[in-house]
């Protein structure tokens, strides 16, 4: 009877964690179509799957900083490759079995789950030296204003949260490996395991029911907290285990120097010209760059939701090195913030546009116009990430519809008009610096 209703508790929690992780799932995706369609076209779909491979799978960027890199390697291969054994537990919840795979691979087994083991541990190892760099040795791109309060606070539960998940593998396969050696019902016999063997002398004073009940709890922390952790995620700068993937296949081949172009005002032009309009027919702009983030496309939104917040772009970021508020971390969050909050205010049918913007709500104009438009951020991203085209949307904005830029730039931008140049001489005078220095 225990063992059915046992069943029926993991079937009603495996069908609630689903159902709350589809509905935040659908929300976020329903945040980043708030964005506009895209005008680019797919690149090369094989330079495309190559970056899926070498920067989401393969985490090409990361190797930059050797240490950290393994560590995060370890983590990610880890908890990955451990969490295939929640395929079995979940069988196991839903049929009342028991390593039920141990008919499937019979000898091999035992260096299967040791595997695993292995692998547990070196998560748990990465998992606290990321914990000491983080609050003892305090990294310096871990400290910016922009990480203080919840942001820091998310990443520390995340490592422990892991940590936590690893013990209590551990501790399950310690406690039904000393359950084994007693002979007891329904523990089937799967050979040692290469960690959780060596615990087992810390069980031995444990008798049958007990240590039946700390085999029980562990296999419920463990799956429960697989559970929480996924939904848990969804809510986290975590998010990126997922959308690493579909970021780097969607992210931009061409060259980063390329800036792109406004399709408002080149259909304009080409009106003007009499020249054809190549681009496809969408729904007139209410303005020319954004404001919001409703004016920005859809791939700028993933790009927020995929940010890990590793900062590492505002650790490469010039105007940021030299002391301006500018931080391309910052932006990413501002801007997934800003998603959150809007589509939460679509949700209770309210007008998104009464109080807040991502302009001066959330990004001010201070910061974007500290951007030297360097590309380095991009550079840095594990997963290419573009801030700058969210900065250059909203000055695009400011510029364009406010006639609010700073006065050096509109004086740039009259003598670019009138001259073809930045500088206030006539174009013929271009080159005549080089002819006096001759």
């Amino acid at each position: 009877m225990i063992e059915y209703l046992e069943q029926a508790v993991f079937i009603i929690v495996f069908l609630f964690f689903g159902f709350l992780i589809y509905r935040r799932c659908r929300t976020i995706k329903r945040n980043i179509l708030l964005g506009k369609k895209e005008y680019t076209s797919l690149n090369d779909k094989n330079e495309k799957m190559k970056n899926v491979l070498l920067l989401a799978l393969g985490q090409k960027k990361m190797f930059k900083k050797i240490i950290p890199a393994i560590l995060h390697l370890f983590i990610y291969v880890g908890f990955v490759l451990i969490n295939i054994e929640v395929l079995e537990i979940i069988i196991d919840g839903i049929f009342g079995t028991h390593r039920v795979f141990v008919t499937i691979f019979n000898n091999s087994y035992h260096f299967i789950i040791s595997f695993f083991e292995f692998l547990a541990l070196l998560v748990i190892i990465s998992c606290v030296f990321f914990l000491i760099r983080r609050n003892i040795l305090k990294i310096d791109r871990f400290q910016k204003v922009e990480l203080f309060g919840w942001p820091n606070l998310d990443a520390n539960i995340i490592l422990i949260a892991e940590i936590i998940l690893m013990i209590a593998i551990l501790t399950m396969n310690a406690a039904d490996l000393s359950l084994q050696n007693m002979n007891s019902i329904s523990y089937t016999k799967t050979g040692l395991f290469i960690l959780s063997n060596y615990l087992t002398p810390l069980l031995s004073s444990y008798d049958e029911s007990q240590l039946i009940f700390i085999e029980r709890t562990a296999w419920w922390i463990h799956i429960v907290g697989i559970f929480s952790f996924a939904l848990y995620v969804t809510y986290s700068k975590h998010l990126h285990i997922f959308l690493a993937f579909p970021n780097t296949y969607y992210s931009n081949n061409e060259p980063m120097g390329k800036m792109k172009e406004m399709p408002e005002i080149t259909s304009e032009i080409n009106m003007i010209l009499g020249l054809p309009n190549n681009k496809p027919k969408e729904q007139v702009t209410n303005r020319f760059g954004a404001k919001d983030i409703n004016d920005l496309s859809w791939k700028n939104l993933l790009d927020a939701y995929s940010c890990t917040e590793c900062g590492r772009c505002t650790d490469e970021c010039p105007a940021n090195l030299t002391g301006k508020k500018l931080s391309p971390r910052k932006i990413m969050m501002d801007t997934r913030d800003r998603a959150d909050e809007y589509g939460k205010i679509i949700d209770k049918n309210e007008n998104p546009d009464i109080e807040n913007f991502l302009l001066d709500s959330y990004i001010t104009r201070e910061e974007i116009n500290a951007c030297t438009s360097c590309n380095a951020c991009t550079e840095a991203c594990p997963i290419n990430i573009n801030p700058l085209e969210i900065i250059l949307e909203l000055r695009r904005y400011v510029a364009l519809e406010e006639s609010k830029a700073p006065n050096e730039w509109n004086m740039m931008f009259q003598n670019i008009e009138t001259n073809f140049s930045p500088w206030k001489f006539p174009i013929e005078d271009r080159f005549k610096w080089n002819k006096e220095n001759q």
